[in-house]
């Protein structure tokens, strides 16, 4: 995963040389630049920076002023400091001030690449994963109680994204100028992901205050709306002639084409004919009915089972811990097989897909 690193300094003519000069590394990380604090603040809105460099004298916010807000709204984002005053109380103000370290003018370009990888590297401590999808490890995570930083990267379009777990538990999430639930729903609708592990959490604050499955379901939710509204959106070609609204249309002529009627066959009656032809009278089978009450947890079924790509989920086993228990095949409609003890329900389960 290429990392993005931000330089910040006032002198354009030390933006260009060090962006040249570090291009060398861009199989490790990218290189943006701002020339002031605000504009900076605005490149970290709008990119997932792993690191930031700065100058500390600069207009109109100073590179104090930059550290600062870093330190309160992006804790995660380590900070070098450039200073022309090399002294171990510059180390100790910067290491106060959030900074992990200094590098003093004038400076090799060398050096300061040295110091960049020695700092990024400390993001992937806990390893890199590559095309895994993101909803299996991050509940891992979850069930270990860890406490970690995870860095995704959405394979498919390059978008970066940050969680942030403590003891298992989501604090936070961040994507470009998303933070919170709405950064997490956005992450955990992408299906392949490269991510890293940091084995540590700097966020303070419990900002989502949600179950971590329930939020996926959510994005999962989510993602199907805008699907759906996306398809629904008729595309207009581009040479179309645009007729004005004042002049009517009248066609030529009209051809209207009845559909035949076909009578469709009843999913349960389609249910209960196959168990009969493959099981007959002895199946074990109760009772075969309509009962919408089930579709809440047939829907989440199918949206877990889109989230960890293991296909359309078809029929549903619900032991409910009695004698008799229910088998759910979801049409437009939920089709519930009621089955006794005695009922091969494997077997009923491949019939009914």
């Amino acid at each position: 995963m290429i990392r993005n690193v931000l330089i910040v300094d006032d002198d354009k003519d030390l933006l260009l040389s060090l962006k040249e000069g570090l291009g060398k590394f861009n199989e490790t990380f990218s290189v943006f630049t701002s020339g002031d604090g605000l504009d900076a603040i605005e490149k970290l809105k709008n990119n997932t920076i792993s690191l930031v460099v700065t100058d500390l004298k600069m207009e109109p916010m100073d590179g104090f002023g930059l550290l600062s807000h870093i330190m309160e709204n992006y804790p995660d984002i380590p900070v070098i400091i450039i200073t022309g005053y090399g002294t171990p109380e510059m180390e100790r103000l910067a290491k106060k001030g959030g900074a992990v370290g200094y590098i003093q003018k004038p400076f090799i370009v060398k050096d300061l690449a040295v110091k960049m990888m020695t700092t990024l590297r400390r993001e992937s401590d806990g390893g890199t994963l590559h095309n895994v999808s993101s909803g299996m490890f991050l509940q891992l995570v979850e069930m270990e109680q860890k406490t970690c930083t995870v860095r995704l990267e959405d394979t498919s379009t390059g978008r970066k994204g940050v969680l942030f777990f403590k003891d298992g538990e989501l604090y936070d999430a961040r994507m470009n100028d998303l933070q919170g639930k709405d950064a997490a729903y956005e992450i955990f609708s992408w299906e392949q992901v490269v991510l890293s592990i940091q084995n540590e959490c700097q966020a303070k604050e419990n900002k989502i205050q949600s179950d971590l499955q329930g939020l996926i379901l959510d994005a999962m939710r989510i993602k199907d709306e805008k699907s759906e509204a996306a398809e629904e959106t008729p595309v207009v070609p581009e040479n179309t002639p645009v007729v004005p609204a004042s002049i009517p249309v009248v066609p030529k002529s009209i051809t209207v084409v009845a559909e035949a009627k076909t009578e469709k066959p009843d999913p349960v009656s389609t249910v209960r004919t196959r168990i009969m032809k493959n099981l007959g009278s002895r199946s074990g089978v109760d009772d075969i009915y309509y009962d919408s009450s089930w579709d809440g947890l047939i829907s989440q079924m199918s949206r877990l089972g889109a989230f960890f790509r293991i296909g359309k989920i078809k029929a549903v086993f619900v032991d409910i811990g009695e004698p008799r228990n229910f088998i759910l095949k979801h049409d437009k409609e939920t089709v519930v097989v009621a089955v006794s003890p005695r009922c091969p329900r494997d077997r009923v389960m491949q019939i009914l897909n």
